[in-house]
């Protein structure tokens, strides 16, 4: 079962968000400071860490801050307030996967939390990816074509991760907005096509006829290894 921890100081919205997070079939470890957060996380090993930034004993940028000086990759998803931006950016530059914003939906933290598991798990095994001439080291998270360094967006390899990790299945454009961006519901936009094309110019032998990532006519994108 894959584990959660939330390291939330409000008790009500710790509670709130392991009775949810359980009904989805998480299992849920709080801690209500940053200490203790810290001392689970690295005695636990969960899967993920729900991180509120505002903690006692240890805010979470020193949370994280350990976590990541320890070499510690575990995906960490910061809670942060409305009037938080410069901490929020400090959090990501320390190594926060993703965050959201207080108050936020229920469906939203859902939404991120499953596209943050499927970015990170099933790919422990495959650290590096042959495809072609292209390799990818998903720890580093670098690319090269050739030998050559791809700089790829940080956008555009999540979605590319997102594509291999369902080889071989059409995912739609829904469904990855959902998984590399965190949209929750249904929302009008070109940015999947738009970075499809991207990653087909870097990484493409042919970008107008595409080997590897093929689309599939009105349904969405199909990443094969041809």
């Amino acid at each position: 079962m894959t584990l959660i921890l939330v390291v939330e100081d409000s008790e009500d919205l710790a509670f709130g968000l392991r009775n949810n997070l359980e009904f989805e079939g998480y299992e849920v470890l709080v801690a209500g400071d940053g200490k203790t957060g810290l001392e689970l996380a690295t005695q636990k090993q969960p899967d993920l860490i729900i991180l509120d930034l505002t903690l006692p004993e240890l805010d979470g940028l020193e949370v994280l801050e350990h976590l990541r000086s320890a070499g510690n990759k575990v995906p960490v998803l910061v809670l942060t307030a409305r009037h938080e931006e410069i901490d929020k950016v400090r959090g990501l530059k320390l190594g926060a996967d993703d965050y959201v914003t207080k108050p936020f939906g229920l469906m939203e933290l859902l939404a991120r939390v499953e596209a943050l598991l499927r970015r990170t798990t099933g790919l422990e095994a495959r650290h590096l990816i042959q495809i072609g001439e292209v390799q990818i080291d998903v720890d580093a998270r670098t690319v090269t074509k050739s030998g050559e360094r791809v700089d790829l967006a940080p956008r555009e390899l999540d979605l590319l991760l997102a594509l291999i990790e369902h080889q071989g299945k059409v995912v739609s454009r829904q469904e990855l907005l959902t998984d590399v961006w965190g949209h929750s519901g249904q929302v009008v936009t070109r940015t999947v096509d738009t970075h499809i094309a991207e990653l087909r110019r870097k990484l493409e032998p042919d970008p107008a006829k595409p080997r590897y990532i093929q689309t599939a006519r009105k349904a969405g994108y199909r990443f094969e290894l041809t």
